[in-house]
């Protein structure tokens, strides 16, 4: 079966999905579900998980013993806020090593903050953690986030919640032609055509967290999700036809036809 391997664990999903921006813990419970996704990632700095005991826990609708669970850094903005913000969560979460690094670079466009990233990485890698790590689509910062340890790197699509899709599908490319971990996009998508699109250039998984929660049926979109990746892991698996421009290549055989006088036409 084809999977996908992530710190030497294997699953059989390659949909990452976010638990922010739900009406409640019932719909995330739900659309989680509909999404057969196997890792679930949740924003420490926004999400209780154990540091406030008087509030609702998230850890009760997506149980770690159902889940893996990926803490991550949204919200961060220095290498430093990331850095404090993930030791936070391995301490709450039980030794827990597994986390997703984003440090941005502006609330408005949430664009990542390569420079802060890359320090952050770095630190976090010497740490023993292991880190999954948003970035930008530029294939140099790509390779470096590599080299320094990162597990996996997690380029955007666009913009964080602005789901244009893939709009540099060549930057994308270069990155998965070149890496020796797994390359997820991370951003940008907003319906299930982005995501198998993303998943027909060649990427390991896609995660996503608002164009399922911010549908107008979030667990109708949820599962729409969960089919377009399997879809467009199928079809980059099976390989596409080659693209020809004005080529007449009839999809069916032109020899042995019946000819108009009731002959058939000779090869």
């Amino acid at each position: 079966m084809d999977q996908l391997v992530i710190s030497g664990k294997a699953y059989t999903s390659r949909l990452l999905v976010g638990t922010g921006k739900y009406k409640n813990f019932a719909e995330t419970r739900a659309a989680i579900e509909a999404s057969g996704a196997q890792i679930v990632t949740v924003a420490i700095r926004r999400t209780n998980i154990g540091q406030n005991p008087n509030e609702p826990n998230l850890l009760e609708v997506i149980s770690p013993n159902r889940y893996t669970i990926l803490p991550n850094t949204a919200g961060c903005y220095s290498a430093e806020d990331a850095i404090r913000t993930l030791r936070l969560a391995r301490e709450l979460l039980d030794g827990h090593d597994l986390v997703k690094l984003e440090v941005l670079g502006d609330p408005h466009t949430l664009f990542p903050n390569v420079v802060e990233t890359l320090s952050a990485a770095e630190k976090l890698v010497k740490e023993g953690f292991k880190v999954m790590v948003y970035t930008s689509d530029d294939p140099i910062i790509a390779r470096q986030l590599e080299e320094i340890g990162c597990i996996a790197v997690m380029p955007l699509a666009s913009l964080i919640g602005s789901g244009m899709g893939i709009l540099n599908p060549y930057n994308l490319q270069i990155i998965i032609e070149n890496a020796r971990v797994p390359v997820l996009v991370d951003a940008g998508v907003g319906t299930a055509s982005d995501a198998a699109i993303a998943m027909e250039l060649g990427c390991d998984g896609v995660l996503m967290n608002t164009a399922i929660a911010a549908a107008q049926n979030p667990v109708l979109m949820a599962s729409a999700m969960k089919k377009a990746i399997e879809a467009g892991r199928e079809a980059y698996l099976a390989g596409r036809m080659a693209k020809k421009l004005y080529s007449a290549a009839p999809s069916s055989p032109t020899t042995g036809m019946i000819a108009a006088g009731g002959k058939n036409q000779a090869a």
